[in-house]
């Protein structure tokens, strides 16, 4: 199977770009994060089986 171009210029462009260091990853307090799984799973997931039938 023929390939697009030479396989020897594979990842060119990916070498040549400057790396940039990652931003800090913050996860939110707990207690922020336990209201939103609460909001997401049960408040949501209720209000979809709730509504009537069209």
């Amino acid at each position: 199977m023929p390939s697009h171009g030479s396989l020897t210029k594979a990842g060119k462009v990916r070498s040549q770009t400057p790396k940039i260091p990652p931003k800090p990853k913050r996860n939110p307090v707990p207690r922020v994060r336990n209201h939103k799984e609460y909001v997401r799973r049960f408040l949501a997931a209720s209000k979809q089986k709730a509504s009537p039938p069209a």
